[in-house]
């Protein structure tokens, strides 16, 4: 066990949060929103986000670097829009952005943060 990392959400898999040496490491997020379109189930991801960050000390504010999975890239368009709509007026974390094949067949969008603590 990593020394001095302090978890939340422990889950039967995987922490929701882990923050170790002023760094906070979110798990990957999805939507339930079964029936939701890429922009709503990424407006609802970034959401989930927000509330963890919270939770950790921190806001999107802190974020340095994000992964997107996408299950179809031809919604990288409008997953974009609601990313920079997001993310509008901050400081832009290092991004990635690939299709694969998601856990579940409703998943459009599953999205994995790092960020930094504020002020630590």
């Amino acid at each position: 066990m990593a020394e001095g990392a302090k978890r939340f959400g422990n889950l039967p898999r995987f922490s929701s949060i882990v923050v170790h040496d002023n760094t906070v490491y979110l798990a990957g997020q999805v939507s339930q929103l079964v029936e939701g379109d890429i922009t709503a189930q990424s407006e609802d991801v970034f959401a989930k986000i927000d509330a963890l960050l919270e939770e950790a000390g921190c806001s999107r504010d802190s974020i340095i670097s994000a992964q997107i999975w996408l299950a179809d890239m031809d919604d990288y368009a409008a997953m974009n829009e609601a990313w920079d709509k997001w993310l509008d007026g901050r400081a832009k974390p290092v991004r990635v952005c690939v299709e694969a094949r998601m856990a579940k067949p409703h998943y459009k969008i599953e999205v994995l943060a790092i960020a930094i603590l504020n002020d630590a």
